[in-house]
């Protein structure tokens, strides 16, 4: 392993905030620069609520990415708390890095962000993202647009999805990080722990596989985490946390079949995070109005 107290003057080390809209793709783009998924992702928006750090190990540099929620004007408890994560991040970083949606783009949500760098004085890139799904001339428009609006270190076009450019977006925000030694072990990639990434991906499933009315509603605790046969299984007890009775049987569906999907897809993704075979119990919690409840919040880890 490399020694993390190398202090090499050409060696960079910093924190990178990705921050946008919801839906901009920063999960899906944080997943890409990783090679491994520990962000989970979805087409529905506001998917990430917390803070998610994600450590890219590149020949010459580490870069500590922090995934943020979606910044929006918020309005509801948990909303406000989600898009506080967001914002609070912007103070403890090197770099931003502002994910843009060029397919379906969010007036309202971009200009609240511009409006909240401009406080925060830190060098500034962006990235235009989902190149794929427009053509040359919106995306030349918005990129003349964007240039005009505020003094970016570098507007850089890509694909979180596909790959494109991703390598040149990195390049880019490396420039910008001051020198200094690694400051995570070369095998680490995120500080999360396997509990946490566990309950985001059962919550995952649940976005995924659910309505429109269920995911915003859904909380996921994990009861039980233990090892046995010397690490080879891994037995997870997990509750999905709901507000109204009614929603307990959309969630578990008829016969028990929409659990089993949201328990089964959810223990593939875990099995090739931890490297064992892994046991999931998934249970159905009713809690009125949780969503609501600065306690219950708090207790969620929002």
């Amino acid at each position: 392993m490399k020694n993390i107290n190398n202090s090499s003057a050409e060696f960079k080390s910093g924190f990178v905030a990705i921050v946008g809209a919801p839906n901009a793709g920063k999960s899906t783009l944080l997943n890409r620069m990783l090679g491994e998924k520990i962000s989970i992702t979805s087409q529905k928006p506001q998917t990430t609520r917390n803070r998610i750090i994600g450590v890219v190990h590149r020949p010459v540099s580490q870069m500590i990415f922090i995934d943020t929620p979606g910044v929006h004007r918020a309005k509801t408890k948990l909303n406000v708390r989600i898009v506080d994560a967001a914002l609070s991040a912007l103070g403890d970083v090197d770099v931003v890095l502002i994910l843009m949606d060029v397919s379906n783009p969010d007036p309202d949500s971009e200009s609240f962000i511009v409006k909240m760098l401009e406080k925060q004085k830190r060098r500034v890139i962006l990235g235009l993202n989902k190149i794929d799904l427009v053509n040359k001339s919106v995306l030349l428009a918005l990129i003349d647009k964007w240039a005009k609006a505020y003094p970016f270190d570098a507007i850089v076009p890509i694909s979180a999805k596909h790959g494109d450019q991703v390598e040149e977006l990195l390049d880019s925000m490396e420039r910008l990080l001051p020198e200094g030694p690694p400051l995570f072990p070369e095998d680490t990639l995120t500080d999360m722990p396997e509990r946490f990434i566990a309950a985001e991906m059962i919550r995952e499933k649940v976005f995924r596989l659910t309505g429109q009315e269920i995911p915003y509603s859904t909380a996921v605790t994990i009861d039980s985490f233990s090892k046995k046969k010397k690490g080879a299984l891994i037995m997870i007890n997990a509750t999905i946390h709901i507000e109204r009775a009614s929603q307990k049987g959309i969630i578990i569906g008829k016969g028990g079949s929409k659990i089993k999907s949201i328990g089964e897809s959810a223990r593939k993704d875990i099995e090739r995070m931890v490297g064992s075979k892994v046991f999931l119990k998934l249970f159905v919690h009713v809690q009125k109005d949780w969503s609501k409840d600065t306690k219950a919040l708090r207790n969620f880890g929002y």
